[in-house]
């Protein structure tokens, strides 16, 4: 068994940057040019290094996840204002306090899901989501009772937040582009949730869908929590007869009501049916 895990003879970047930390302290050694590149933060910040910066936002969750041997996730879009249903006197408006059933559905999606994905070790249908509050909190909740691992995909937003508690604290991600967080959402999608929500969640839902009907993504089973809410939001029938969408396009979208219809659907859609 070999000491090193390293398969080429140089010195590697962590013996470096130790190094640098021990050399004399002068004039020349103090200056920000001296610093090696991938140690200063004011460098990997300037306005000509957001490709770089990019890339390693695409890179890190990517290595972390494989490392963690996650293959694929069922992800959970919905609205962070939604509160659990003891909490529903909390809410801002009445409305939003009645939807608060959603976040006890989508803890009990997330539970069920969670159980089957324990079956494999936690590395398929690993429950995915914003990693805020409401029901993505919800999400991660379900999946940290049934015992097992979730996913949280946070981003960093003007006003302060901070990652749900029920989080996987190794899986807890934090982004500065939306873009790049999209991405991660689908990467490893076996099916995607949509609970309901406000702008947020409709961006990531027509941004998923739209991947889907241009098949620039395989179609994979899209569910929507909450039919009275959706057709009353969106006219979905209305874009079909102005010719803006087709009529197979609603096919895309699979309608349910409870945490059982959705793994129904997921489990229907997996034996091909």
């Amino acid at each position: 068994m070999k000491d090193e895990p390293r398969s080429h003879p140089f010195r590697d970047s962590v013996q470096d940057v130790a190094a640098s930390h021990r050399i004399p302290e002068t004039p020349q050694t103090r200056a920000p040019a001296y610093r090696l590149a991938f140690t200063d933060t004011d460098f990997l910040m300037r306005e000509e290094l957001r490709p770089v910066r990019l890339q390693l936002e695409l890179l890190k969750p990517q290595l972390i996840l494989d490392e963690r041997g996650v293959n694929t996730t069922v992800v959970m879009f919905g609205g962070a204002r939604i509160p659990a249903p003891e909490l529903k006197h909390t809410a801002k408006v009445p409305a939003l306090g009645e939807l608060s059933h959603y976040y006890e559905e989508a803890r009990r999606f997330a539970f069920m899901m969670t159980e089957q994905s324990m079956a494999s070790y936690g590395r398929e249908n690993v429950i995915c989501t914003g990693g805020g509050p409401g029901v993505m909190e919800a999400g991660n909740r379900g999946a940290h009772e049934a015992g097992g691992q979730s996913i949280g995909l946070n981003i960093v937003l003007p006003h302060e937040q901070a990652p749900n508690i029920y989080v996987t604290p190794d899986l807890s991600f934090n982004f500065h582009y939306f873009a790049i967080r999209k991405m991660h959402f689908l990467m490893r999608a076996r099916a995607v949730c949509v609970f309901p929500g406000g702008f947020g969640t409709m961006d990531e839902m027509f941004e998923a869908l739209t991947l889907i009907q241009t098949g620039r993504m395989k179609s994979i089973p899209f569910i929507l929590f909450g039919r009275v809410f959706w057709e009353k939001v969106i006219n979905w029938e209305a874009l079909v007869e102005a010719g803006t969408i087709s009529a197979d396009d609603l096919g895309l979208i699979s309608f349910v009501e409870t945490a059982e219809e959705a793994v129904e659907v997921i489990a229907n859609w997996k034996n091909g049916v």
